[in-house]
């Protein structure tokens, strides 16, 4: 569809859309139910993800986020209909917590073929009102498919994951996946982020959607990330400044 996002179905009507030029490698999700759809986050904004959305659907689309971060709401105001953890509203609406500098400083962190038009320098933050704000437990309905929120802290305060029992279907942001988990700069606590982890493992899912990196994630990533906190906490070591932690498919930098 375009070359800056790359398209997987997950299945007839849930798509994941990557973007894996960029070093963040972030994916979002489409959800398509039969009134309407849910988008779990946006990503990068640097191309126009509503365009991969409208080709896959034609029913009104809301976003559901996992978390305010600059990589998981780029696209955002290229939707109507926001939902956002109420800890994180203010975040959206008045104050990122990262200035733009460094926000820049991120983006271009590392070598990427941006698409045309493109421009870096002038790449902000979106900012604006939340439409919904989320809880824990709350239900989305998008008319015969059923989303649960389940609020995970940790990497940030209002870090949500997105549950869809039917399917088994655990949409982990930046809670789970292969790479670096951050719990180290002042808005995350690592003690949150173990118990977040120690949440989501008693669900019984049968496939991990992860926010970034690649979509092949081992049922089991949840466990080994669980038993690294563990061990962490164990060694008096689950505490902000303590480094970064080397384990098989993933590391934790706290």
């Amino acid at each position: 569809m375009t070359e800056w996002f790359t398209v997987g179905q997950i299945d007839q009507d849930t798509y994941a859309i990557s973007e894996y030029e960029h070093w963040e490698q972030p994916n979002c999700y489409l959800l398509i139910g039969k009134t309407e759809a849910a988008l779990i986050d946006t990503g990068l904004g640097i191309s126009d993800i509503r365009r991969i959305t409208d080709q896959l659907t034609k029913l009104p689309v809301r976003v559901l986020t996992t978390h305010v971060h600059w990589d998981h709401i780029g696209g955002h105001g290229l939707f109507d209909h926001i939902s956002v953890h109420e800890l994180e509203k203010d975040w959206l609406e008045t104050k990122f917590p990262l200035p733009m500098d460094a926000v820049r400083q991120n983006l271009t962190c590392m070598s990427c073929r941006f698409p045309e038009g493109f421009d870096p320098a002038s790449y902000q933050v979106y900012r604006g009102k939340a439409s919904q704000l989320l809880h824990d437990g709350d239900c989305i309905d998008l008319g015969g498919r059923k989303i649960t929120v389940i609020h995970t802290p940790g990497h940030s305060p209002g870090h949500c994951c997105f549950w869809e029992a039917d399917r088994q279907y655990l949409y982990t942001g930046d809670l789970i996946y292969s790479g670096c988990l951050y719990a180290y700069y002042p808005s995350t606590d690592p003690y949150q982020f173990w118990q977040s982890v120690r949440k989501v493992r008693e669900l019984p899912f049968r496939r991990i959607l992860p926010g970034h990196n690649p979509l092949d994630t081992d049922l089991d990533l949840v466990d080994r990330i669980e038993a690294a906190f563990a061990q962490l906490y164990e060694e008096n070591r689950l505490k902000q400044g303590s480094g970064v932690f080397d384990y098989q498919g993933f590391q934790i930098h706290i």
